[in-house]
């Protein structure tokens, strides 16, 4: 059917809108968006490389004025200041893990692989924190591990791991459980006076403990002054250790007058008990007995506003212990062990076990003494070494040795390590009890542990060895501890009297040759003439003589040998040189120039030599051949 002009206009239009034909783009070939080969590309980015390096693009010179205000100029720091600690929230992520995995090596006894992680995390990409660096320390210092733990402090401050209060209360006290008490304050004083931070009330519980050990209570006394003058509040735990140091000095009338100035301090009352201890103490003293009970029963009545702690238990522990009260001690102890309820409530620690320990040793009730010392895991205390030395001598010195070492031999199962006083004890108890190659194995040992005896032990092992005849064996020692330790002049003639009483001269003079020819200096004059009264004895004097024109005669030989190896050693060096002389070394070079062709010339008598390395200079010389 044929349709009008009108009907087939509208038919158009209705076909337009409703079939619409996509515009097809524009076929782009891919090689004008990537490369040849991918050798090309490699090269395309070096050039981008090289390009940016000589020109840094527009936006990085562009200053962004309208975005970021313009800083205020900040007045130039002291680079010698000391650096802020850095703060607890620095403990996260990596270095949060870092921290977690050396604690978990602390926990497993593995301290010396603690130490040794911190060390070489100190420059890796993971820093460890100072809170970290502390804990390892702190683990050195419970073990008495000093020397770690010093090198470690000494290794962190060099990589610039800034210490905070803890650090120096850790340094502290190191040295003054070592016994250097100039040091320890010269740390304290560098704290008040450089560190960018105040002490707080553990550095003075920290020192005047320490003072006092060392007997220094005047000073520490002074400290106390120093820490109420500074506006810290007056804190019972520094005055406890002053009243400690009072009753070492038998001095009741000190802890007094120390616990009226507490007193007087604190508003009329004191709310630790921790000095209650003392203060009964002070009445036993002064054989005001019941005063003293009078006190203990004040302390721990029910409707007493005293805090006791664990620490103020042990304080009332010890007082009645020792003045003759270790029956009431004892309830005392069981009443803390009901009390004792971890981590909620802490009323037994190591100190507790100690001082019962004691008690029992005091009593002679050494089984008892034992049974209480093997009870501590059920409270979650665990012995160290200074708990079983203290046991392990008692033992010893009241003839139980064969019990010492069965308490020895457990340090192992409780991951406790013995140290030198642990061996020494047990060395000397094995010479009371004629055992002298117990003796002597306990020390080899000790050696073994990588302990480090003093000459005093050393002397007292020959002394029992020579004593009972094993001069042979003392001997052996004398030959393992030489390079180990500084021997005295009095070490060596105590061997070599020893040798020559069993007329063993050979091996007296086979020692002499072997100092003189490594440690000269160690055969002293004083030593010589000793030498020389005992060999005159057997008439062979002259053999000291020959012994030592022979040691003069061999290093004068060995002195002419190295002469004359350094003379061939130069010959030598002077052949291989003459090696690379050309075959022209005087008169014309081939090229007219006196021989000075770029290569050897002899100028006073020295072969000099000249090398031509410059490709450019090359080029031009054969050019100028070519143009010729």
């Amino acid at each position: 059917m044929a349709l009008s002009k009108p009907a087939f206009l509208n038919h158009l239009k209705l076909l337009v809108r409703t079939h619409h034909h996509p515009i097809r783009p524009a076929v782009i070939s891919l090689r004008h968006l990537s490369f040849a080969t991918p050798e090309d590309a490699a090269a395309e980015r070096r050039r981008r490389k090289r390009r940016l390096r000589i020109e840094p693009p527009l936006n990085a010179l562009r200053s962004n004025t309208q975005s970021q205000p313009r800083p205020t100029p900040t007045p130039n720091q002291n680079p010698n200041a000391p650096k802020i600690p850095e703060h607890v929230s620095v403990l996260t992520g990596k270095r949060l893990e870092l921290h977690n995995r050396i604690l978990k090596l602390i926990r497993e006894n593995d301290l010396q692989e603690a130490v040794l992680l911190t060390r070489h995390s100190v420059y890796s990409n993971c820093k460890p924190t100072i809170f970290t660096c502390n804990a390892v320390m702190n683990a050195c210092l419970r073990q008495s591990k000093y020397a770690d733990l010093l090198n470690l402090h000494r290794f962190i401050t060099q990589a610039a791991i800034a210490a905070n209060i803890v650090s120096y209360n850790l340094i502290i006290n190191t040295y003054m459980d070592c016994r250097k008490i100039d040091t320890a304050l010269e740390h304290y004083k560098q704290l008040i006076d450089n560190a960018p931070f105040e002490p707080n009330t553990t550095t003075f519980r920290i020192i005047v403990k320490g003072l006092v050990d060392n007997d220094k209570l005047e000073k520490a006394l002074e400290i106390k002054d120093d820490m109420l003058s500074k506006g810290f509040e007056a804190d019972p735990t520094v005055y406890y250790h002053l009243m400690t140091g009072q009753a070492k000095n038998e001095n009741p009338d000190g802890i007094f007058n120390l616990y009226e100035e507490l007193k007087e301090k604190l508003g009329g009352f004191v709310h630790d008990g921790v000095v209650y201890g003392s203060v009964t103490k002070a009445y036993f003293l002064k054989g005001m007995e019941k005063e003293a009970m009078e006190c203990y029963e004040e302390a721990l009545r029910e409707e007493s506003k005293i805090r006791m702690s664990a620490m103020a238990y042990n304080s009332l522990l010890d007082a009645l212990s020792k003045n003759g009260k270790f029956d009431i001690a004892l309830k005392l102890f069981d009443r803390m062990l009901q009390e004792h309820n971890p981590p909620i409530l802490l009323r037994v620690n190591l100190g507790s076990y100690n001082l019962m320990v004691d008690g029992y040793c005091a009593e002679k009730r050494f089984d008892e003494a034992i049974n209480t010392f093997n009870q501590m895991g059920k409270t979650r205390c665990h012995p160290d070494t200074l708990s079983f030395n203290n046991l392990i001598e008692q033992l010893c010195n009241n003839g139980m040795l064969a019990k010492a070492e069965e308490l020895y031999n457990t340090m192992n199962e409780k991951q406790v390590t013995p140290d030198e006083y642990t061996f020494v004890v047990l060395m000397d108890t094995c010479f009371q009890e004629n055992r002298p190659d117990d003796a002597a194995a306990y020390f080899k040992t000790m050696i073994e542990s990588k302990l480090r005896p003093n000459l005093t032990v050393y002397n007292r092992l020959m002394d029992g060895l020579i004593k009972v005849g094993k001069v042979d064996e003392a001997k052996s020692f004398f030959d393992m501890m030489v390079p180990k330790l500084k021997m005295d002049d009095e070490s060596y003639k105590f061997i070599m009297k020893a040798l020559f009483d069993i007329k063993k001269h050979d091996e007296v003079l086979e020692m002499i040759g072997r100092m003189l020819r490594e440690e000269p200096l160690e055969f002293s004059d004083e030593l010589q003439v000793f030498v020389r009264e005992e060999l005159k004895k057997e008439d062979r004097e002259d053999d000291l003589v020959k012994l030592m024109a022979d040691i003069e005669r061999e290093k004068a030989e060995v002195a002419a040998k190295e002469a004359e190896e350094a003379e061939k050693a130069k010959a030598s060096v002077t052949s291989v040189y003459s090696n690379f002389l050309p075959l022209k070394l005087k008169g014309d070079g081939e090229n007219g120039n006196g021989g000075n062709d770029g290569g050897e010339r002899v100028v006073d008598g020295e072969v000099k030599v000249k090398v031509k390395v410059e490709e450019e200079e090359e080029d031009d010389v054969s050019g100028e051949k070519a143009s010729a």
